[in-house]
């Protein structure tokens, strides 16, 4: 039996939000094990992550946010395999302007474990990058999924509608630098890095708002 392992896929499309659209490339993370896995924000194209998956059982697909870029194809992966969309209901109002017509199927909650694969992911809350925007820690695997909470370099934007920087600095500051050093930073976009790497920085990027 093959253990647990964490897989990485880049897809590509847009992300809309306050009248601009802009071209992005996205991570999917995919975490299990030969039978069964969680999908982490289901962006772009549900055809490449159904076969990325193969023939294993999706247990659920969790949106760290719901900026359109990262749920566009959530829906379709949960027809194509029964699996349920998770959000934190904070980010409802974004939700609807990506799918109006579609509701998530299930809350997220802060401290919530999702199971999969002998491992559990623990829900984090980290408002500032949007209201509802969680990231996932799996200290099983030393690992955060961050979303666009925290990049290599910094924290998610915090230009736009619905986000606020205190409130991404505070949760950076509180929720993620307070893990493990060694803990490994998958992201929403770009590379992944490190607690540790990022650590220093908090003040750097204080001083400079963003």
């Amino acid at each position: 039996m093959a253990q647990v392992r964490i897989e990485h896929l880049v897809t590509s499309g847009t992300f809309s939000l306050d009248g601009g659209t802009w071209d992005v490339d996205n991570n999917v993370w995919i975490v299990g094990d030969d039978t069964e896995a969680v999908v982490i924000d289901a962006a772009h194209d549900a055809e490449a992550i159904a076969a990325a998956l193969g023939g294993r059982t999706l247990r659920a697909i969790v949106c760290t946010h719901a900026h359109n870029d990262h749920i566009d194809a959530a829906p379709e992966l949960a027809t194509r395999t029964g699996a349920p969309v998770l959000l934190h209901p904070d980010d409802l109002p974004l939700w609807k302007q990506t799918h109006p017509e579609r509701a998530p199927d299930a809350e997220l909650t802060d401290g919530q474990t999702i199971a999969v694969a002998g491992v559990e992911l623990t829900v984090l809350h980290t408002p500032g990058h949007a209201p509802g925007a969680v990231c996932l820690y799996v200290p099983a695997l030393k690992a955060l999924f961050s979303g666009d909470t925290l990049f290599a370099g910094g924290p998610g934007a915090t230009g736009r509608s619905y986000s606020d920087f205190g409130t991404i600095v505070d949760s950076i500051r509180d929720r993620l630098l307070a893990l493990p050093d060694e803990t490994a930073v998958h992201t929403g976009h770009g590379d992944t890095t490190t607690v540790a790497a990022e650590a220093p920085h908090l003040q750097e990027w204080f001083d400079r708002g963003f």
